[in-house]
């Protein structure tokens, strides 16, 4: 199944700012309920917005969305540190966004990482900057999955981010993603990828046609996640009928039901 991580509860987003600043409970229950409801697999909660109060926002709303949600959370953080307190106080097992193989981050990281039980976003991303080939983010993925394992994980408990481009930068930029995905899948094969779709789109008009757009191409590729917005139904029915049309819903089950609850309508 395809795995959604709802990208709402962010501090960069002026509405959840305002509301992680006054202690708005209401507003960011109201949110998680949405999400949950809309069909997202993971909640992620990124505090990183108001700069000095990270750990104190991260700790607020870890407090205020465990009791309303049975979904498991994605924690989200550029701080190894802010993600080690945050693992601790997760009632159950969480992701972590993330690692790299940039030396500042990737080995506090594996030392906080090692031993933990958690799946793990992994970017493709090291100290020369961001991919500029298709092997560049495949070496890069292989790298990072290897020195994974060797911290004990899973390969099903990885998830490679091959960092998606805009377009208004590189025309190529869409091709070189979906390319890497397929290898990943294949050489790499029982990792998953995901990544923050709306890169893509940074820059041009009519965002949400083009990251639905591009979405339905990432997944014939092999893409199995995504971060994203669930509550954009459109991109959500995407999610459900690409997932179909690959042969990843037994019997059209979960297409039939999307329409049937009219969360796939034409």
């Amino acid at each position: 199944m395809f795995t959604v991580i709802g990208e709402r509860i962010n501090t960069t987003l002026k509405k959840v700012q305002a509301a992680v600043a006054e202690k708005n409970t209401d507003y960011i229950v109201d949110d998680v309920h949405a999400q949950q409801a809309a069909g997202a697999t993971y909640i992620d909660v990124n505090a990183g917005a108001r700069i000095g109060h990270e750990d104190e926002d991260m700790r607020w709303l870890l407090k205020v969305i465990q009791p309303v949600t049975k979904l498991p959370l994605c924690l989200d953080s550029a701080d190894p540190a802010i993600l080690e307190k945050a693992f601790e106080l997760v009632e159950q097992a969480p992701m972590i966004n993330s690692i790299s193989l940039e030396k500042e981050r990737f080995t506090p990281m594996m030392k906080f990482l090692k031993g933990k039980k958690c799946r793990i976003i992994a970017l493709c991303m090291d100290d020369s900057g961001m991919p500029k080939t298709v092997d560049e983010i495949v070496q890069r993925a292989a790298l990072l999955v290897k020195e994974l394992e060797g911290a004990g994980f899973e390969r099903d408990d990885i998830f490679i981010d091959p960092l998606m481009q805009p377009m208004s930068v590189d025309v190529k930029f869409g091709t070189m993603a979906m390319n890497a995905i397929q290898r990943i899948t294949n050489e790499l094969e029982g990792v998953h990828t995901t990544g923050g779709l709306s890169n893509i789109s940074y820059g041009l008009p009519q965002r949400r046609f083009i990251n639905r757009t591009f979405l339905s191409m990432l997944i014939t590729s092999g893409f199995d996640s995504a971060i994203l917005d669930p509550l954009d139904k459109n991109i959500m029915a995407t999610v459900k009928t690409a997932e179909m049309l690959v042969g990843n819903d037994k019997f059209c089950m979960n297409y039939i039901k999307g329409v049937r609850e009219e969360k796939i309508v034409a």
